[in-house]
């Protein structure tokens, strides 16, 4: 496999910019991949395609207001922190702009009365001034709307870039596959026979790191950290047993699953990559957004639903003006 094989064009247009007026009213693509169809609906819909009675595993990671604007109190100098990973009490490692004008042990200031101060310039690794670090950003702190995305962040963001269901605190990017469910809809599909479990996976920056090597397989996975509860490791286990379908919400979701039937571990790092040619093990159906060209996310999708069917899948959708990316329209991989 070579990376143009994973390639499409997009127009700019159809790169959503703000999410749909109601969650799940965004569109949906549903694939059948033993029938090689797609079909058209919305997202409310989604339980009328979905296999009978089964598991739903979401991704309930809450993502945190990751990027910090602010300036050096000695020179008035404006400067930028996007934090990509926490490194435990009250030091991150983040992206600095301009890393340059920054030194090693200068103080940062921030809305609020938030500092903080470059304490490792070649690991740029920053350390606040507050042992609630989560409370400062939420103060201080923006949204880390991704990259394509080509607005600022507004106070609507707060809520529309994050699932109703998030708990643990942790994202610099949304698990946007589930940002479609809305609380009403998750009860309808408890009512119809599904269940939900939940796991974590911590999404970093990473995610949108392009893949350059044209032999893709040689591209260095990078890693997120991700926890099983013991709720939901037995939820799987009698999903097995009772030969229920189980349906990953989000790839993220799917990495973690395939992650613990490979390792069995659940609580651990993992830089699974998965391509066409990969075994899922638990997955069986996949809820999903559209995703960028020679993305690894894309070749995850690829692998599940087959390279030639997600292809023809990704033209249509195009071709139909479906809305891409983090606050675009869903697919369901059946």
């Amino acid at each position: 496999m070579t990376l143009s094989d994973f390639d499409y064009h997009l127009p700019d247009g159809l790169i959503a910019q703000y999410p749909s007026v109601r969650r799940d009213g965004a569109r949906l693509l549903v694939v059948d991949r033993r029938t090689s169809t797609i079909r058209h609906d919305i997202f409310c819909n989604v339980g009328r395609y979905l296999p009978l009675k089964s598991l739903i595993v979401v991704n309930d990671s809450k993502v945190i207001p990751a990027r910090l604007l602010g300036h050096k109190p000695r020179s008035g100098g404006q400067v930028e922190i996007f934090l990509l990973k926490s490194l435990g009490g009250r030091r991150y490692e983040a992206m600095i702009r301009p890393l340059k004008k920054v030194n090693e042990g200068e103080i940062l200031q921030f809305d609020g009365g938030v500092t903080a101060r470059l304490v490792d310039r070649a690991a740029r690794v920053v350390e606040f001034d507050c042992d609630d670090v989560l409370g400062a950003l939420e103060i201080a702190g923006h949204i880390p709307l991704p990259p394509y995305i080509k607005r600022p962040d507004e106070s609507s963001d707060r809520i529309n870039y994050q699932t109703v269901y998030a708990r643990p605190a942790g994202s610099v990017a949304a698990p946007t596959a589930g940002l479609h469910f809305t609380k009403p809809l998750m009860v309808a599909l408890k009512k119809s026979g599904h269940a939900f479990s939940r796991v974590t996976l911590h999404v970093n920056y990473g995610t949108f790191k392009p893949v350059e090597a044209e032999d893709v397989v040689s591209h260095p996975m990078h890693s997120e950290d991700y926890v099983m509860s013991a709720a939901t490791i037995k939820s799987l286990c009698l999903a097995k047993e009772q030969c229920r379908p189980v349906v990953a919400v989000g790839t993220t979701s799917c990495r973690v699953l395939e992650s613990y039937a490979r390792t069995g571990e659940v609580k651990a790092s993992t830089r699974l990559f998965m391509y066409p040619g990969a075994e899922f093990k638990i997955v069986d159906a996949l809820i999903t957004n559209f995703h960028l060209p020679k993305s690894t996310l894309l070749m995850l999708v690829s692998a599940f639903g087959g390279l030639e069917l997600i292809r023809r899948a990704y033209a249509e959708a195009v071709s139909e003006k479906y809305r891409f990316y983090s606050y675009g329209d869903a697919m369901l991989i059946v």
